[in-house]
């Protein structure tokens, strides 16, 4: 499973607004690719089209799908949003990330 903070709900329903996507249709995409610091690196986007192998889960209101492949990698994984001053972005919170790079967008397993 996936989880999605409060925050994270507030901020991707209002990004999805300003994309012109309907909130209550279009769903938060996330995967993992290769590259960064780490060797893998996190991808998210909106979207409102499900995939053949695509796993979807629900938490807090919002719907979030994974592609299979990346699944094993997000196991676990609860998606924040930070706005402080440290920067702002999504923040991925991955228990099966055993490093992480300074900015938090790569990691290794």
């Amino acid at each position: 499973m996936i989880k999605v903070s409060e925050n994270a709900v507030k901020k991707a329903k209002s990004l999805m607004e300003e994309e012109g996507k309907n909130p209550a249709e279009a769903f938060i995409r996330v995967g993992v690719k290769g590259g960064g610091c780490s060797g893998l690196s996190y991808d998210l986007s909106f979207d409102t089209e499900i995939k053949e192998d695509d796993k979807e889960f629900e938490d807090n209101g919002m719907k979030i799908v994974v592609d299979k492949k990346s699944f094993l990698y997000l196991i676990g994984t609860e998606l924040d949003y930070s706005g402080g001053l440290n920067g702002k972005g999504f923040v991925f919170n991955n228990p099966n990330a055993n490093r992480t790079c300074g900015c938090g967008e790569s990691f290794a397993v």
